[in-house]
């Protein structure tokens, strides 16, 4: 695609989150397009480490329209499998995908927004962005980040514990990312350091995906009702037991140490002086939201989230955003929970292209 183009919606992001946005415009009869920067089809599935699996059964994990076929001689999916269901996903609906495209600015032009891409120009009446949080991680401003002599990953550079062999690995972060690629290296006998902020708290081992969503789903319905925050899928814990984190846990391998203060050339230094010397540190410290191409808008607020109602932008309606976590929808950065809020965002620009 070159020179300029016209359509009534671009999707930005052809990952779990733009999928579900086109399937529902696609049967409201809406013009659209949707625009990813990968090379293939999978989103950020198929960048995920190697032993990644969900947290939830197949059928629990599907996108609108098509359930998740399960997966051969596995209870939760592996991240292949995912990317699987996604290719099949987006090829059972026609949906309209151009890759690769990556989109530079979307701003205002008249009563269309303009979309700038690296292969042209798109005009549109309405966007949604859907660039999820994995291509921007977040690393915490330690002192000595950057005089550290070792190796220095982020969650989204790890894939296996292969890689570390021999080595003595920190990793950071008392999240799922870090519990589970903790365990990971563990159970491989890698000599390991697990570094959290806070005490670990793991779910019960019967909790998956699926009380998850009903807890994130029930919290929004109690706020939107104007009842008191009873803290949803937060109150419950913060480390989904997977069978990897469980055996790990139960062997004794997940041992938590409080978080150091400052990097070393050679290691890392706690606030009561002890010092720990390391080859390797991995960052399971997060993601912030992939917005910079919204950036012309000028809607950024606090933590550098655009405020919504919902998953339209509070100060700009022709934009919406999805699948970026609560903020823009109860659960909707997992498969199950975008169907939901991709309907609604679907519904909502229908109404306003009339």
């Amino acid at each position: 695609m070159t020179g300029e183009k016209r359509t009534q919606v671009v999707i930005v992001g052809g990952g779990q989150a733009g999928l579900a946005a086109g399937y529902h415009l696609r049967r409201l009869g809406v013009d659209f397009v949707i625009l990813d920067a990968q090379a293939e089809p999978g989103g950020a599935w198929q960048h995920t480490w190697d032993s990644l699996h969900l947290f939830s059964p197949a059928a629990y994990s599907s996108l609108p329209g098509r359930l998740m076929p399960p997966q051969t001689g596995e209870e939760y999916p592996d991240a292949e499998h995912v990317v699987s269901y996604l290719r099949d996903y987006e090829k059972r609906y026609e949906l309209p995908i151009q890759r690769p495209v990556q989109v530079k600015d979307v701003d205002r032009e008249g009563e269309r927004l303009r979309v700038e891409t690296d292969s042209g120009t798109w005009h549109a009446r309405a966007v949604i962005s859907a660039t999820g949080t994995w291509w921007r991680p977040f690393l915490p401003a330690i002192p000595g980040r950057e005089k550290f002599g070792g190796k220095q990953v982020h969650t989204v550079a790890y894939q296996r514990p292969q890689d570390f062999q021999g080595r003595r690995v920190i990793v950071v972060g008392g999240g799922n990312s870090g519990a589970q690629i903790a365990a990971d290296l563990a159970l491989d006998g890698i000599d390991l350091t697990w570094v959290t902020q806070r005490p670990p708290r793991f779910l019960a081992d019967t909790i998956d995906g699926r009380a998850l969503f009903d807890a994130a789903t029930a919290r929004r319905r109690a706020l939107d009702a104007g009842r008191d925050d009873a803290g949803g899928v937060a109150s419950l814990g913060d480390i989904v037991a997977v069978a990897p984190v469980r055996e790990a846990r139960d062997r004794d391998l997940l041992r938590a140490t409080p978080m150091f203060r400052r990097l070393t050339t050679g290691g890392v230094e706690w606030a009561d002086g002890t010092s720990a010397e390391t080859d390797a540190i991995i960052w399971c410290t997060g993601f912030r939201p992939a917005l910079s191409h919204l950036a012309p808008l000028g809607l950024r607020g606090p933590r550098g989230h655009i405020p919504t109602i919902g998953t339209r932008a509070a100060t700009e309606p022709r934009l919406h955003l999805l699948g970026y976590g609560d903020w823009t929808g109860p659960a909707s950065a997992t498969l199950i929970g975008v169907g939901r809020t991709a309907r609604e965002a679907a519904r909502e620009i229908a109404m306003l292209l009339r």
